[in-house]
């Protein structure tokens, strides 16, 4: 008995940790990539996959799947309550298959793809209080058999993996909403200067390039993107004559230019969450053609 409660302290010491591992981050990539990391190291597991609704095409598809096959797995669909997995994300009940090949549910494409043999696996529901998201598999205990302490804990996990789907989706939304925002407000000031029509995303897309050539990192890429995107929004405060002159600018028309990228930072200085971005947009002026050119 008393090997027992301590394996359960265990497994419930590692879930914690797993838990905080799981919810520390907002990326919903690596929210997904942990919660296998989690769900295999939890109950000793050789594999397993997150298992997530397509809502557009009322599909199940295997977002992450762990080991030597997992990036064949991951590209596997499935249509809904195909599978074991598609089953428990139908019913949202939890199973223990000790002998999956013998299950009339098991779904072979699976190991015919990854070229695994699944013995005998865990699948719990990934659901919130509306919605099912999808289901949390282990597959091929490394010791002995998947039992009830197993599952029990493994649905714990699941419970936290949903949180942290829900949340990262939130977040992603809310960052898609605000790229998109973005965007139409640098296509709002290109109207003004139909000149320049399509540098924006021109600009952006040298930008990253660079970026990337350099090695930035993901945050240095997003605010790199961002300041290519909103450079230009502090024409808004270039008098038309100015901006939609036909022909070159006079000196004092150049000064006046030039002023935009100071405006621009100015506008989005009230923004503290744009301070990151606000240093890449003070990076371009004008020359005597019109063309935006670095600055120091």
């Amino acid at each position: 008995m008393s090997g027992v409660s301590d394996r359960k302290l265990a497994q419930l010491n590692t879930l914690m940790e797993l838990t905080a591992l799981v919810n520390s981050t907002l990326d919903t990539h690596e929210v997904r990539k942990r919660a296998i990391e989690a769900a295999t190291r939890l109950v000793n597991a050789e594999a397993g996959s997150l298992i997530l609704a397509d809502k557009e095409n009322n599909e199940l598809f295997f977002e992450v799947a762990l080991g030597d096959k997992g990036e064949k797995v991951k590209e596997i669909r499935l249509k809904k309550g195909e599978g074991i997995a598609g089953w428990v994300a139908e019913k949202g009940e939890p199973v223990i298959v000790h002998d999956v090949q013998s299950d009339p549910r098991f779904f072979r494409g699976a190991d015919d793809r990854s070229e695994f043999f699944t013995r005998d696996m865990i699948c719990v529901p990934v659901k919130t209080k509306e919605e099912i998201l999808g289901a949390l598999q282990t597959i091929n205990k490394k010791a002995g058999s998947f039992d009830g302490e197993d599952m029990e804990i493994l649905c714990a996990l699941a419970n936290q993996v949903a949180v942290a789907i829900e949340n990262a989706n939130l977040y992603q939304e809310l960052k898609d909403t605000f790229y998109g925002t973005a965007q139409a407000l640098a296509e709002t000031i290109e109207k003004r200067d139909p000149y320049t029509g399509g540098h924006t995303k021109r600009v952006m897309n040298y930008s990253l390039a660079i970026g990337r050539m350099l090695g930035l990192n993901r945050a240095e890429l997003e605010n790199l993107k961002l300041s290519a995107i909103l450079h230009d929004i502090g024409k808004i405060g270039v008098r038309d004559s100015v901006l939609l002159k036909d022909g070159k600018l006079e000196a004092g028309e150049i000064e006046a230019m030039n002023l935009h990228p100071k405006y621009g930072s100015e506008i989005l200085s009230h923004l503290k969450q744009l301070k990151n971005v606000i240093p890449g947009m003070k990076g371009t002026t004008r020359n005597m053609t019109g063309q935006d050119i670095l600055t120091d």
